[in-house]
Order: structure tokens, then C-alpha cells, then sequence
């Protein structure tokens, strides 16, 4: 990364580098596990400063589609393009140099690690020093350490971290790991960032901060979003556009209203037709 510590300006395009002005194109992925179709010709076009939600009952395939979209698995159909460039095939690393950063389902911090050190290894996706500066500690390096810790600073302080950055990570109260998680997947400086059940397990008070957090994330610092998210209000409230998977299959896609009122999506959730006002509130079968 630069020395500078200056977050990115939001973008006033809303075209991206790849097909039909997609930032985020994806194209007919597919992956089978033993002969059963995990995924089935799977697309979606996110364009730039997009906030997108993907949602669908339990085994419906939507952590599939992040594996696939972050190197963890390699679709077996389709492609994937980010910002004008393929993807799909390449490492998870070669990916979040790219651009993509994810967070996870069940939380994945150094735990034994402090707050600050857990971002400043992430902010190394953009360092330049070489192995040569490090061992060296040449000006060069120490002036990229410098500017690492910066930018770490200030991701911690936007999201009320920092007067525990020296804390281990382990010690952190469960909503502040969730929110860690995503300081340290911004830190990699990303064009698009995937958030995989940022809500699980939040009270409704961390579940408003949370939608107030995602959507600062792409005002702020005009990042380009793609949410997972069993929590229905948080879905509704801050996606633009919603796609719905199950069985691996797009059943839906449209504006929170036309998810709400899809016959198909109630069916999936519920198990059987239902009045579409109660959709907000169903919880995960």
C-alpha cells in the first residue's frame, strides 16, 4: 500500500470494468460435490457501489457461492470477473489482491493476536516492502510500518475500535469480533466485499448498528457490497436488490417489496404459501 492513509472517495460511477457494466460479473458458476449440484448455473452482475444481498433457506448453496467467488473452491462451470479481469481459478490471496475481500460465517480472527495487529496483517495485501526491507529494516519498510499502522488506527476509530486496539482479539465482546472482521477485510483495501452472516448471533441494538455500519461502508468509503444474511430485517433494510438461491438454483431476484411478495421465496422459507407480510419475520427452518 501507499503511505498515504486517506479512505477512497465513494465513486460517482455506477459502471464497472467488466460485461454489461458489471464491477462484479458472475457468470453461470456451477460445482457438484460427489455427484449432487451444489450450485447450478449461478449469475449475478453487481455494479459498482452496489449492495446487494444473496439469501436462501439452510443448504441452499450461498456460502458455496463465496467459496467459489474467493478462490476456496473452483467453480467447475462459468466465470467470474472482477473489474474488467478473471478470477475464477485463481488463489484466495491472488483474489484479494484483486480486490475481493470476505468475512466469515463463524468468526476467524487471531484470537491471541491484539485488535490493531489482527488489521495490520491484513493491510500487508498492499504492502510493497520486500523480504530484503524487512530483514534490513531499511527507511523504505519502516516507512510502510508507519503507514500501515496508520490506516489501521483510523479503520478501528470509523468503527469505534480503537480504544481497545492493544486488547487480544479473544477478549472482545462477540459483536465487536463481527465488526472486527470487517475492519480487517476493508483493510485489504478491497473493491468488493462480501459479508457472510455479519448479524448471526447479534441483539437487535448490534443488528442497527450493523445495518448502520454496512451502509457507511459503501457510502463512506464507496465500496461495493454482496451480504449473506439470515436476519431478514437487516436484509430488507439495507439491500438494494435481493437474489434468492435454493437448492443451489436462483428462484428470485428483485427489490426487498418484490422478495417480499414472491410466491416462490415464501414457499422456500416457510414450506408453504403464506400472507408475503410475514416473510420479514420468518426465521431460518
Amino acid at each position: 500500500m501507499t503511505s498515504t492513509t486517506n479512505f477512497p472517495q465513494q465513486s460517482s460511477r455506477t459502471d464497472g470494468g467488466g460485461d454489461g457494466g458489471a464491477l462484479l460479473d458472475i457468470d453461470r458458476i456451477g460445482i457438484s460435490f460427489g455427484g449432487l449440484k451444489a450450485v447450478d448455473n449461478f449469475s449475478m452482475k453487481i455494479p459498482r457501489g452496489g449492495l446487494y444481498g444473496l439469501i436462501g433457506p439452510n443448504g441452499a448453496g450461498k456460502t458455496t457461492v463465496f467459496n467459489m467467488l474467493t478462490g476456496v473452491y473452483r467453480p467447475q462451470t462459468g466465470t467470474i470477473t472482477l473489474d474488467g479481469k478473471r478470477i475464477d481459478g485463481k488463489q484466495p490471496h491472488q483474489i484479494a489482491a484483486a480486490g475481493l475481500s470476505r468475512t466469515f460465517q463463524n468468526i476467524r480472527l487471531f484470537g491471541e493476536l491484539s485488535v490493531l495487529d489482527n488489521v495490520r496483517l491484513a493491510c500487508h495485501v498492499r504492502g510493497k516492502h520486500s523480504l530484503h526491507d524487512t530483514l534490513l529494516r531499511t527507511l523504505f519498510y519502516r516507512r510502510q510500518e508507519q503507514a500501515i499502522r496508520r490506516r489501521s488506527k483510523d479503520l478501528l476509530d470509523v468503527f469505534h475500535l480503537c480504544a481497545r486496539e492493544d486488547e487480544q482479539a479473544k477478549n472482545l465482546c462477540y459483536g465487536d469480533q463481527r465488526r472486527l472482521e470487517i475492519v480487517r477485510a476493508m483493510a485489504t483495501e478491497p473493491k468488493v466485499i462480501l459479508l457472510d452472516e455479519p448479524a448471526a448471533g447479534m441483539n437487535p441494538a448490534e443488528k442497527d448498528a450493523l445495518s448502520d455500519a454496512i451502509r457507511r461502508i459503501r457510502g463512506e468509503f464507496g465500496l461495493t457490497v454482496l451480504l449473506i444474511e439470515h436476519d431478514m430485517g437487516v436484509v430488507m433494510d439495507v439491500c438494494e436488490r435481493i437474489t434468492v438461491l435454493d437448492y443451489g438454483v436462483i428462484i428470485a431476484e428483485g427489490t426487498a417489496a418484490e422478495i417480499q411478495s414472491n410466491p416462490k421465496v415464501i414457499e422456500a422459507y416457510l414450506g408453504e404459501p403464506m400472507d408475503p407480510g410475514e416473510l420479514a419475520g420468518a426465521t431460518h427452518r
